[in-house]
């Protein structure tokens, strides 16, 4: 993981987006809640901000599993930023299965880095180079950030059919629920925004 986060986490923003692009959607800024019983480990209980979706593909990050061996100060650290005391703490997450080396700082709109901020929404935005890094290590930058390293990604169609096979519920992104629930909470309260019990669901919820 050092040697990735090293040298490949933010130098290269998006890759797959590009920020000036209008990508209509309707899952765009929403949350994907994981169901459960859905069949992959590394989703369980998962909630996703959906970054991008279109007809080629889609593209979010897991907000609620945070990586405890690896602390913003340990990666700034190791991507030679700064020099003097982190003066403000962003928690590190798993944003998903893919390229865990590429990371992504999704944040509120008052902040943006011209040509590499993704607006995805009135309320929120992602940022993928140093910058936004350099700027929250001095107590900079803007109000509400979460790190994630890799990402979630989907081919085309390959979302909208685990969706209909009941693999996901979708619903609003609140700021409270992106970035002031502890990560523990975040997929009961992401199913409480539906009226949605956690303790009513089963492994074999919504199938026949």
């Amino acid at each position: 993981m050092a040697a990735l986060v090293a040298h490949g986490v933010m130098p290269h923003p998006f890759g797959m987006i590009d920020p000036d692009a209008s990508i209509p959607s309707q899952l765009e800024g929403k949350l994907l809640i994981a169901m459960p019983g859905m069949g992959d480990p590394r989703f369980d209980k998962s909630v996703i901000f959906m970054c991008a979706h279109s007809a080629e593909g889609a593209m979010g990050l897991i907000v609620n599993k945070p990586t405890p061996a690896l602390t913003f100060a340990k990666l700034l650290e190791q991507l030679d930023i700064g020099g003097t005391p982190v003066r403000r703490e962003v928690q590190v997450h798993f944003g998903g299965p893919v390229e865990h080396g590429r990371g992504f700082v999704l944040h509120s709109a008052d902040y943006a880095s011209e040509g590499s901020t993704l607006q995805v929404s009135g309320s929120f935005g992602m940022t993928a180079t140093l910058d936004v890094l350099e700027g929250l290590a001095k107590g900079e930058g803007p109000a509400d950030a979460l790190l994630a390293l890799g990402y979630a990604g989907w081919g085309p169609g390959q979302l909208e059919s685990e969706i209909m096979q009941n693999g996901w519920l979708t619903c609003d992104a609140s700021r409270e629920v992106v970035f002031d629930c502890a990560d523990v909470d975040k997929w009961t309260a992401a199913l409480a925004t539906l009226g949605v019990d956690a303790l009513m669901l089963s492994a074999d919820a919504g199938r026949a």
